[in-house]
């Protein structure tokens, strides 16, 4: 059964929702290889850390965050994973890594990358790591209204920039933003 909040928002907004049990999965990309789905139908739930304020990063499992151009997208200096010491009481009915995706129940802005509206379906942790939520993601766009962000994510098999290939510093040419290291390169 989803986190009981989740369930009782989709049922009010009378949207069909599919709820499935599975073996532990602690990263989108096992929950994906669990349900036997593509990786990029499957979501990844990122809680940042925007400029002081907490939000939700959502894409699909095996995408990561370009935290420089994510930064320049937002138009801001300081984007960073959030820690979870500071945003697990924020889902008291969520197990810490399995957030559902639905920002706007737990009062954080939504930021979406583009690749996920291109999908007809989405699967994602429904607040335990044994069970997930699967829905049309018309139904998820049209309850979470999150900011579709283009830019700021890089798809598998995306080549790193020849300066981070080889571990050399940062060019000078290049904006200095505050880049994480816990995710993305």
């Amino acid at each position: 059964m989803p986190v009981q909040q989740l369930k009782e928002f989709l049922d009010q907004a009378n949207v069909e929702y599919m709820c499935l049990s599975h073996p532990p999965a602690f990263t989108a990309q096992e929950l994906a290889h669990h349900v036997k789905i593509a990786g990029d139908r499957v979501v990844k739930t990122v809680i940042i850390e925007l400029d002081g304020k907490m939000a939700m990063l959502v894409m699909p499992a095996t995408w990561r965050i370009r935290w420089d151009r994510l930064s320049g997208i937002l138009d801001t200096d300081f984007v960073d994973l959030a820690d979870e010491q500071e945003f697990m009481d924020r889902f008291p009915d969520c197990e810490v890594g399995a957030m559902p995706p639905f920002g706007n129940l737990f009062e954080m802005s939504v930021y979406c990358a583009e690749a996920l509206t291109e999908q007809q379906e989405l699967a994602f942790a429904a607040g335990s790591h044994t069970e997930s939520v699967h829905m049309k993601t018309t139904d998820f766009l049209d309850l979470v209204q999150p900011m579709v962000l283009n830019q700021g994510f890089v798809k598998p098999g995306a080549q790193k920039p020849a300066w981070l290939a080889k571990g050399r510093r940062r060019p000078e040419h290049l904006p200095k933003t505050r880049v994480s290291r816990a995710a993305g390169y």
